[in-house]
């Protein structure tokens, strides 16, 4: 089969064999153009379409509701971690504060400080006037951490330092605890002083390296501070014979006692009783003599006696 087309403009005709494979193609492909053409509009206008669609909508702002609920728990978490961090914070800071307190109520107890202006026990009386600021800002998260940062550092510090303060306070006390003062008996009197005398025994000049106490045969014999004992027993010319090192250099003896209740390497604390007063050794009666060494030379009890506040008793008295 054929088809002859006239061409006014060219003044002829041209004739086409529908049966030809050119001709064929060429439809064929046409066809399939417009075949494709179509289908692709109708798939867009079926997906505009299904778009539309309530169902089809919901789905999609279930999807997106769904999504934004998981942001949302991440962004709970990340708080909740941070609010964690912070309580953790404030509770390490608030067990400081509680040592310190207790650090401060022991160093004003140890000082004899005023108990109602060192009070550790109720927070300071503070006040002032209520005025609208307009200069300040609320607390932020990282401003906020940055000021427990300061404050933290700020309570170890004073910690610290409190630490030296009672160290201080400490070496104080015990330094005054081993350093020798008062009387090694409550009673009786002087019956000699430290320095050059007339020996009982001889009738010739001699040191005497002590201070005698005459007293009651078994009075107590205490220790002036605290020490340890290093000699305890009899010693030549000095009967029943108690020593005790303080430590720094000093040294005391507590002479003619009539009995002895410590033994070497115990440690004794200042006005424990060492020994019972009596008259062993070149004694001519009851006494104690009573003597202290620095750095192994003897030196006059007296200035050690007259520190303490008890006054020298006299026999009867």
């Amino acid at each position: 089969m054929n088809i002859i087309v006239f061409s006014r403009h060219q003044g002829r005709a041209r004739q086409f064999d529908l049966r030809s494979p050119v001709f064929i193609a060429v439809f064929a492909t046409v066809v399939l153009v417009l075949f494709g053409g179509v289908f692709a509009a109708g798939s867009w206008l079926g997906a505009e379409w299904a778009e539309s669609q309530p169902a089809r909508q919901l789905s999609k702002w279930a999807a997106e509701l769904g999504t934004q609920r998981e942001q949302v728990a991440a962004a709970r978490e990340v708080l909740q971690n941070n609010v964690d961090a912070l309580a953790i914070r404030v509770g390490q800071m608030n067990a400081h504060v509680i040592r310190l307190d207790a650090l401060g109520k022991r160093l004003a107890e140890m000082a004899n400080l005023n108990k109602v202006e060192f009070n550790f026990e109720s927070a300071p009386p503070v006040g002032g006037i209520d005025e609208p600021s307009t200069s300040g800002q609320p607390a932020t998260a990282p401003l906020l951490t940055d000021m427990l940062d300061r404050l933290s550092d700020q309570i170890t510090d004073r910690e610290r330092q409190l630490g030296a303060l009672e160290n201080l306070i400490l070496t104080r006390e015990l330094r005054r605890e081993v350093y020798p003062q008062g009387r090694p008996v409550l009673g009786g009197f002087i019956s000699s002083f430290f320095g050059k005398r007339v020996d009982p025994f001889t009738g010739y000049t001699a040191f005497h390296a002590g201070v005698d106490f005459a007293g009651e045969q078994g009075a107590p014999v205490t220790s002036v501070a605290t020490g340890v004992v290093t000699w305890a027993g009899e010693r030549f010319g000095y009967g029943n014979l108690v020593e005790v090192n303080h430590g720094n250099g000093y040294l005391t003896r507590y002479a003619h006692n009539s009995a002895v209740l410590v033994k070497v390497g115990d440690t004794v604390q200042k006005g424990q009783e060492l020994s019972l007063l009596g008259s062993t050794g070149h004694s001519t009666g009851p006494h104690v003599h009573f003597e202290v060494l620095k750095d192994g030379s003897p030196v006059d009890p007296m200035a050690f006696i007259n520190q303490n506040a008890q006054p020298l008793l006299k026999a009867g008295h």
